[in-house]
């Protein structure tokens, strides 16, 4: 209440509690509700597709430039696993590629793990630190992560990177109507409380492509652009995503050469 987040504490409310400790069971079962919800959101906003467009081009760009394989992937943040799974089932990467997801979170992890074995796709979903995998990854991906970060955090977030070759990440489109149009459209095809009030809220934490951008190249060091930045409010409405792009400084002439149609979308790059 302190902070403003009145709907949040009425939803917090509303959950069972024993002794001022709220269940367990219950609050995993609403996240994995949200995060279902959230899976419905990237597949209308064709998330999967959109990574692997940059993908493509940044894995050719690794093996041109002499990288051995296995080309590692790793998805910070996975939830449960969506573009993972995609990827895996759909993306046709390469034999010579690993997609790893990682998520914190146990129960959105082994309902990934499920979901993949269903399918039985090749991918790997663990519990675990993504910056800390015993062999790390070329290219980290991530959906909807960067607004959780603020200030040193968002430094840190960046700089467990500087292992790795490249990253794409991909969020909210900072705009002043990105809050309006994620609670209309939240209220049209979200059902769970906690998926409606945690995507207005992300909108309004996305962050400026510059602050991203400052952040990106200060902690890794790597050249780095917007992909889909918008420059006017029409924009921010026609392309409600966009990615921040990096790789090492001797990566970034290859991955131009390799992006195609999709180079005239990508920002100025420093």
């Amino acid at each position: 209440m302190a902070n403003g987040q009145r709907s949040a504490a009425r939803f917090v409310q509303r959950l069972p509690a024993s002794n001022d400790t709220l269940d367990f069971e219950a609050c995993s079962l609403a996240l994995l509700r949200s995060h279902i919800e959230l899976q419905r959101l990237s597949e209308e906003f064709l998330q999967a597709d959109r990574i692997r467009c940059v993908l493509l081009p940044l894995l050719q760009a690794l093996r041109d430039s002499g990288v051995k394989p296995p080309l590692r992937i790793v998805d910070v943040g996975c939830g449960l696993g969506y573009a993972v799974r995609s990827l895996a089932a759909h993306g046709r990467l390469g034999r010579d590629v690993e997609i790893i997801g990682c998520d914190m979170n146990v129960t959105l992890v082994e309902n990934a793990r499920r979901l993949a074995e269903e399918e039985s796709l090749s991918c790997e979903l663990r519990v675990a630190n993504a910056f800390q995998l015993e062999q790390p990854g070329h290219i980290y991906i991530s959906t909807g992560v960067l607004h959780h970060f603020r200030g040193n955090d968002l430094n840190a977030f960046f700089a467990g990177q500087r292992q790795g070759h490249a990253f794409v990440h991909y969020d909210i489109q900072h705009s002043v109507l990105s809050p309006w149009g994620s609670w209309m459209f939240h209220q049209a095809r979200m059902r769970e409380p906690l998926a409606r009030h945690d995507g207005v809220v992300s909108a309004r934490r996305a962050h400026p492509t510059e602050t991203l951008l400052s952040a990106a190249r200060s902690a890794t060091g790597f050249t780095c652009a917007s992909l889909d930045g918008a420059r006017n409010l029409l924009g921010a409405m026609l392309r409600p995503m966009t990615a921040t792009v990096g790789t090492r400084a001797e990566l970034w002439e290859p991955l131009q050469r390799h992006l195609g149609p999709l180079r005239s979308r990508m920002g100025t790059a420093s």
